[in-house]
């Protein structure tokens, strides 16, 4: 039973996955333009942000997509295949579960946030009004 549950899911991903990133693409929002200065002042914020995600997880997906409203260019790490961005997930924030925003302060400290609708908050409170 537990084979079939794995092979079911494992072709629900496979199909679907490609749905999921055409939709993506598809529903892409405009980002939000900022002045030059204000726009490489958040670049620079956002070298200290790593995100861990599945590239067709849905929650992902929403935190992409709000990536993409405040134009952010935070670095992507794939944890789905087993590797080292999984591993540096599982060391680091002790779970395996995406998406996960990985928040080095100055000293070289890091948080690690979970749960998309708090990934989206906080982007939203540090960058919105950037």
């Amino acid at each position: 039973m537990k084979t079939f549950i794995r092979f079911f899911f494992r072709t629900l991903r496979i199909v679907l996955g490609p749905v999921m990133l055409f939709k993506e693409r598809l529903t892409q929002p405009k980002g939000l333009v900022r002045p030059q200065a204000a726009q490489e002042n958040v670049d620079q914020q956002c070298q200290s942000l790593v995100l861990y995600q599945y590239k067709t997880c849905p929650f992902c997906i929403k935190v992409r997509q709000e990536m993409r409203r405040l134009s952010l260019n935070i670095q992507r790490v794939d944890a789905q295949p087993e590797g080292c961005g999984r591993a540096e997930l599982l060391q680091g924030g002790g779970q395996t579960k995406v998406p996960c925003l990985k928040i080095t302060d100055q000293a070289g400290s890091s948080q690690w946030l979970y749960d998309s609708d708090k990934i989206v908050a906080y982007l939203r409170g540090r960058f919105s009004a950037v």
